[in-house]
């Protein structure tokens, strides 16, 4: 108050002083700050050679051959594009795929080479045994390493064709197994490339494409032909045309169209794109125009008001990410070793570590950070709170964040060790453990819109700016500036810098983008992006809309405005001397050097401060504190001025870095030498003309000089009314400016808080959600099962019990908090105290048997209670009934001495078994046999006795038929070893014996020795087996000699016929017509010996398989004997051991060959099923049936001839059966083969 009247009295006189001054010095205009238009530095990739063009990128699995026939087919021949066939290949075997599809294409079919160029309208095939990539339209080519996991060859190429190829990338996902290319396609449509899939109704396997579709990164699914005709329509696209792949017209000429794109996408998704980058936006946008078929943008914007579902998916089309775990591993290696270790020296190691990370799409980079912390941690992460705020502006990319399960492809981006530590194995593929994921909170978040978090240690924001144009740029860096601690660091992507913002932040490793926040000189003004609510609507005009001047703005024009009035005229600089910023008119003291342009004060000082201003500064450095230099004289325009300068340290709480204030005053002028001389020279004058003068002169000289003292003295006491009025008034703008950046901070941190509230809140709420669906889930369990259970607390007090335990212990829902030891139960247990003590302190259950007082038996089972944390708290009790258990057990004991009594009587080895197939007696041939004693034998497993060599299915499963069934084990042929003797072939058949009183039943096995007989069986099956093996080898031996050395040889004189045939032109009728004859029967011979090859040993059935044998088979035995065979084969069939192939093959053709020779049927059948323990193989005609066995009844098993006879042979040799059934109505051949065991 004092102030204020201070002023106001004085008003009058400094108002008039400072108008006269006015008039004598007008201050020029000092013309407005412009922002710098770009504040952040993209690093840009290479643009594309201008003579470039689309590179199409094919792949296919099982089925593959088929889908590419037809797609070549219908390929227009002047496409302009390159295509590259990715398919899976047997590393082993040598590929035909590109010879086989040269005749089905009209374009060149090259098999692709290393260093080899790839041109347009030209096809490319990958080799066997490699690896392929693409590197500035060059393929690239490297042997395949050795099975580490799951190869995914089409994935890789779409991935380097997204980077190399960018919006001229174009990949197509053909028929397939599994899901491989997802990963390829998801990069691709990111780069702004198009993306196709087969149609899965007309894939042989559709597996492939549908992961492509499920996973939403195709753009159109076709058949192979549509997608032909569909490529070739893109190519005469401009999208594709354009040099720059961004066929951008100027945006002033599409002003209306993106406009209503821009609004259509707020409407719809909240979301302003108008001040992203233009480029970006623009290429989402037309890439969408190519997938509708349109040219013109104001098409699509018509569009997408008739089809508002168009919108979403344009908005998705903008956001697609293509991110994973650990991406840029040399990025979190600097982390590790840059920034970490900070953590630990500063006060966050003691506190909690916060750290950010905006634009963080479905999660990956958050939660390798939390990964890469928790490892450099290592045991002290026990100590260190750890907080990542995770935001994004889409909301289904938040959701599969919270989730953290993410597919089995992520398995390439961890080391086995992170991938056992930090995830567990779910049915959709892995999800991040629960301690990984409560350090991550996932919030929906517009870093241009919404307040920040703030006291952040680390903020992570890779490749987001590059997406923001530089209205958005100028407003994100400032804020995160505000919200870092002083001590924090920044991580940027490796295609952004901080660029003008160097201010703010200083480099820590500029390879890696890791910034470090400056302390700055003042604070600065944190903007957000207009709300949807203050918006009025969305202008395009250049690329980008303007944005209205922050109220920031307004306060900084303020000041600069009354600093320049009233404050001494300075500048700030730092410790290097550098001027940061000017304040008032400083022209009369620094002027710019010539030469390169400089803002170092020493080089900007006038002539006569330069010496003076660097000692100051020198000492004001030693010192630190203020220093002041009086009459210092500077020239100006022909005066000398006299200056006083002062250097002020600035003092600041934190950081390291150091500021000082050099402010400028002027003294007294001094008048210009000229005017001094002429004075003179006019007063000699006066005093030679009139001596009166003088005396005149000398009174009005008196009269001045007084009156010059009387206004010197009121100058003087103006000047000083001037400067306590400038102090008063710099003080009352400093306390204003403090004011209102107090206020300014705490709104700025309310917001914050407010925020963070906010998604801890909402957090808490999906936490609640989930505790309340298991509670709810809980005691449902506990309801419905019927058990006695009661949960206990540490002290023994009763939390929760079952039904079942009320009626059992004899509780009420009263007893829950009363000690179970202070409850009078039904069931007697007077060490229960002592047994729940035991099991809480070693961890472990504890289990008694009980009776209660009817005398019913119970199994009590104490156990301790754990906590999601692994902490015990408590004990649960439960209580089984086992009382028909325990009267059943005396009932065995009656069995057990009743079998032992039929048992000792016989004379041969027998045994007698309970119903789990337990030895309860043996008869004394049996130990005498076997060489085993009581104790060896009795109360064990038949499966645990004789070193686990009576373990086997084909014996325990017959036994259990026996027992459960009832059915019979005949003559079951078992090897054992006995002692001393060594294997013995032993004869097994097996009874049920049934028992009265409901008891369970028993078994009765009988053994005889038949080693003798079976050891001459054995030696002429064995001797079978090889001559089978013999036979098979021989027969492929004859058909590789037949392939290469025949059929090349014939190959050879054919070529030779042909050329004799080009080039004899003057040969006789006869002689030519003996050439043409020649031709005709070396080609006749040639087919023939394929054909011959083929039968002897397909290849399709070591390259393809089973299936593609028989169906090459089938379609042979039909052109050669007129007889239609019906294949049906099962999809789940896959691949078997290449023996068990040969083995059914053989059968295969061994039944056909019965059926052109004897059957006499038209029609053939041949099936093939498959379960998970066996593979079925079925033939069957319609024919005159075969001479059957016995009484030559209808059904009844054919005799065998030498044909059946070698089938049956070589199915026994992989352990399977084979049988045949004739009839009048035909013949049946039914040949089953374990898989289990030869399964590849």
């Amino acid at each position: 108050m004092r102030r204020a009247a201070t002023s106001g009295q004085r008003g009058d006189t400094m108002a008039s002083r400072l108008k006269r001054r006015s008039r004598g010095s007008p201050a020029k205009p000092r013309p407005p700050k412009v922002p710098n238009p770009v504040a952040v530095t993209l690093v840009e990739s290479p643009e594309p050679r201008s003579d470039a063009f689309a590179v199409v990128g094919i792949g296919a699995s099982a089925g593959g051959l088929e889908a590419f026939t037809r797609l070549l087919k219908a390929l227009p021949g002047d496409t302009g594009m390159a295509f590259v066939l990715i398919q899976h290949l047997d590393p082993k075997h040598p590929s035909l795929l590109s010879e086989i599809l040269s005749r089905a294409s009209a374009l060149p079919v090259t098999s692709a080479t290393d260093d080899m160029a790839v041109e347009p309208n030209h096809v490319y095939v990958m080799p066997e045994n490699a690896d392929m990539e693409i590197d500035q339209g060059i393929l690239r080519l490297a042997r395949r390493e050795g099975d580490k996991g799951h190869h995914l060859p089409i994935d890789g190429f779409l991935k380097s064709l997204a980077r190399d190829q960018r919006g001229r990338a174009i990949g197509v996902i053909l028929s397939g197994t599994a899901s491989d290319g997802v990963v390829g396609l998801r990069a691709i449509k990111a780069e702004g490339g198009i993306t196709f899939a087969q149609a899965e109704q007309s894939a042989k396997f559709g597996s492939m494409p549908h992961s492509a579709i499920a996973a939403g990164v195709v753009d159109l699914v076709l058949p192979p032909e549509e997608i032909a005709t569909e490529l070739g329509r893109i190519a005469r696209h401009p999208y594709v045309r354009s040099h720059d792949a961004i066929p951008e017209a100027p945006v002033d000429q599409h002003g209306d169209a993106l406009s209503a794109i821009f609004k259509a996408l707020h409407a719809s998704t909240g979301v302003d794109f108008a001040e992203y980058k233009q480029s970006t936006i623009q290429r989402r946008i037309r890439r969408r125009m190519v997938v509708h078929r349109m040219d013109r943008l104001e098409d699509y914007a018509d569009y997408l008001k008739l089809k508002p579902g168009e919108v979403q998916v344009l908005y998705d089309d903008i956001l697609i990410n293509v991110t994973g775990f650990f991406r840029d591993p040399g990025a979190f290696e600097a982390l590790r070793s840059s920034v970490f270790p900070e953590f630990l020296k500063q006060d966050s190691a003691r506190g909690s570590l916060r750290i950010w990370v905006p634009g963080c799409a479905t999660g990956e980079e958050a939660y390798s950070i939390a990964i890469a912390l928790l490892e450099f941690l290592g045991d002290r992460a026990v100590g260190v709170p750890i907080q990542i705020f995770a935001t994004d502006i889409d909301e289904t990319a938040i959701e599969t964040a919270r989730s953290g399960v993410y597919r089995d492809s992520i398995a390439a981006d961890l080391t086995p060790d992170r991938l056992r530590r930090f995830f567990i194995k779910v049915e959709r593929g892995y999800q991040v453990t629960k301690s990984v994921r409560d350090m991550c909170v996932f919030a929906k978040q517009n870093v241009t819109r919404d307040p920040p978090f703030s006291r952040l240690d680390l903020i992570s924001c890779r490749n987001v700016l590059i997406y923001l144009g530089p209205v958005l740029q100028r407003l994100v860096m400032p804020i995160f500036h505000y919200a870092l601690k002083s001590t924090g660091f920044l991580l940027l992507g490796t295609a952004e810098t901080v660029g003008a913002f160097s201010d703010l932040f200083e480099a820590v490793d500029r390879k890696h983008r890791i910034y470090a926040r400056k302390l700055t000189a003042g604070r600065l003004g944190v903007e957000f992006a207009p709300s949807e609510s203050t918006r009025a609507g969305i202008e395009v005009a250049g690329g980008r809309a303007e944005a209205a001047p922050g109220m920031q703005d307004v306060h900084r024009e303020a000041d600069r405005i009354a600093l320049t009035r009233y404050a001494p005229p300075g500048v700030l600089v730092n410790d290097e001397m550098e001027i940061l910023q000017f304040r008032g008119q400083t022209g009369k003291y620094l002027e710019p050097a010539p030469g390169q342009a400089s803002l170092n004060l020493m080089k900007m000082a006038k002539e006569g401060l330069a010496l003076e201003l660097r000692a100051a500064l020198h000492r004001v450095k030693k010192g630190g504190v203020s220093v002041r230099v009086d009459r210092l004289q500077v020239r100006r325009d022909g005066r000398r001025e006299t200056v006083s300068l002062e250097v002020a340290p600035l003092r600041l709480r934190n950081g390291t870095q150091r500021f000082y204030l050099v402010t400028f005053e002027e003294s007294a002028r001094v008048a210009p030498a000229g005017a001094r001389h002429r004075g003179a020279r006019q007063q000699g004058e006066g005093a030679a003309t009139e001596e009166s003068e003088r005396i005149e002169i000398k009174n009005e000289l008196a009269s001045t000089k007084e009156y010059l003292q009387s206004i010197i003295e009121e100058q003087e006491a103006t000047n000083e009314e001037l400067r306590s009025a400038n102090e008063e008034i710099l003080s009352s703008n400093e306390e204003l400016q403090s004011t209102n950046e107090e206020l300014e901070t705490s709104k700025e941190e309310l917001q914050s808080t407010n925020e963070e509230l906010t998604t801890v809140n909402e957090e808490l709420h999906n936490r609640n959600v989930e505790l309340s669906q298991i509670t709810n889930d809980l005691l449902n369990v506990l309801g419905s099962v019927n058990i006695s259970m009661v949960m206990l607390g540490p002290d023994l007090r009763i939390r929760r019990l079952t039904a079942g335990a009320e009626k059992t212990l004899g509780l009420i829902p009263g007893d829950i908090g009363r000690r179970i030891t202070d409850v009078r139960t039904l069931l007697p247990a007077p060490d229960l105290e002592q047994l729940v003590l035991d099991s809480i302190e070693s961890m472990s259950a504890r289990e008694r048997t009980v009776q209660d007082r009817d005398g019913r038996w119970f199994a009590m089972r104490v156990c301790p209670y754990r906590t999601a944390d692994n902490r015990v708290d408590g004990a649960v009790l439960v209580l089984l009934d086992i009382d028909d258990l325990k009267r059943s057990s005396q009932e065995l004991q009656d069995s057990r001495d009743f079998a032992a009594a039929i048992v000792d009587t016989m004379r041969g080895a027998l045994l007698v078994l309970d119903a789990d197939l337990r030895i309860k007696k043996a008869n004394r041939s049996f130990y005498e046999t076997f060489r085993v004693s009581p104790a060896e034998t009795e109360e064990r497993l038949v499966s645990e006795i004789g070193g686990g060599q009576w373990n086997l299915a084909r014996l325990l499963s017959p036994l259990r038929n026996v027992v459960q069934q009832g059915t019979r084990l005949e003559d079951l042929e078992l090897a054992i070893d006995i002692p001393e003797i060594g294997p013995n072939l032993v004869l097994i058949n097996a009874r049920r014996l049934e028992r009265e009183s409901g008891s369970p039943p028993m078994v009765l096995l009988s053994l005889w020795d038949i080693s003798r007989r079976e050891r001459a069986e054995t030696a002429v099956a064995e001797l079978s087996g090889r001559l089978l093996r013999l036979r098979d080898e021989e027969q492929r031996r004859i058909a590789r000699e037949l392939h290469d050395s025949t059929a090349q040889n014939l190959s050879a004189l054919l070529m030779s016929l042909a050329l004799v045939d080009r080039v004899a032109g003057s040969l006789t009728s006869e002689a030519r017509k003996a050439l043409s004859d020649s031709i005709v029967l070396a080609e006749q011979c040639s087919s023939e010996i394929r054909d011959i090859a083929s039968l002897l040993h397909p290849p399709l059935l070591d390259e393809v398989g089973l299936a593609s044998a028989l169906q090459w088979y089938a379609e042979f035995f039909t052109r050669r004997t007129g007889i239609r065979v019906d294949l049906e084969i099962s999809p789940e069939l896959g691949r078997l051991a290449p023996d068990a192939e040969t083995m059914m093959f053989r059968i295969v053709q061994e039944c056909l060959t019965n059926v052109q020779r004897h059957s006499g049927s038209p029609t053939a059948t041949v099936r093939i099923s498959r379960d998970p323990t066996a593979a079925m193989l079925e033939i069957a005609d319609q024919g005159r049936g075969m001479p059957a066995q016995g009484d030559g009844s209808p059904g009844e098993k054919a005799s065998r001839g030498v044909g059946i006879a070698g089938m049956t042979e070589r199915a026994r040799q992989f352990g399977g059966t084979l049988e045949v059934v004739s009839s009048d109505a035909g013949t049946l051949v039914r040949a089953v083969l374990p898989v289990a065991e030869h399964e590849s």
